[in-house]
């Protein structure tokens, strides 16, 4: 699992969230975990009424997750995907190459959904351990 981290080193204040998007024949969805930092669980699923890949799947659960998480109160954020390329491209150490994420309204304002958070872009990569 890849983690984007957007946080400051005051554990206590660090919210968690783990995504994960699918894109299938049926359909396209995203599963978002929030995590508070007194350890209390926001659960979503979501279905997409539009077609996705499964990276885009993926960025747009990334997306919607900080949103919700920033609505929940979050100003320090440990995100966990499990795709490494989505969280390098949102890293900007790669660039999107499928012309539908190059075109993804998601993919160019995906800055503007970092402001909330002071530290970005404080990012690492790795596995997450739980």
């Amino acid at each position: 699992m890849a983690r984007l981290s957007v946080e400051d080193t005051s554990q206590d204040q660090v919210w968690l969230l783990h995504v994960d998007g699918s894109s299938t024949t049926q359909g396209s969805d995203a599963g978002i975990v929030i995590t508070s930092p007194q350890g209390e669980d926001l659960e979503f699923a979501i279905k997409f009424d539009f077609k996705t890949s499964n990276n885009e799947a993926e960025y747009e659960a990334l997306v919607i997750g900080m949103r919700m998480a920033h609505v929940a109160g979050a100003r320090h954020l440990l995100a966990y995907s499990d795709s490494k390329l989505i969280v390098k491209q949102v890293e900007g150490i790669y660039e999107a190459k499928e012309e539908s994420m190059i075109q993804s309204p998601t993919n160019k304002g995906v800055k503007n959904q970092f402001q909330p958070f002071p530290d970005y872009p404080n990012t690492k990569g790795g596995k997450h351990q739980s």
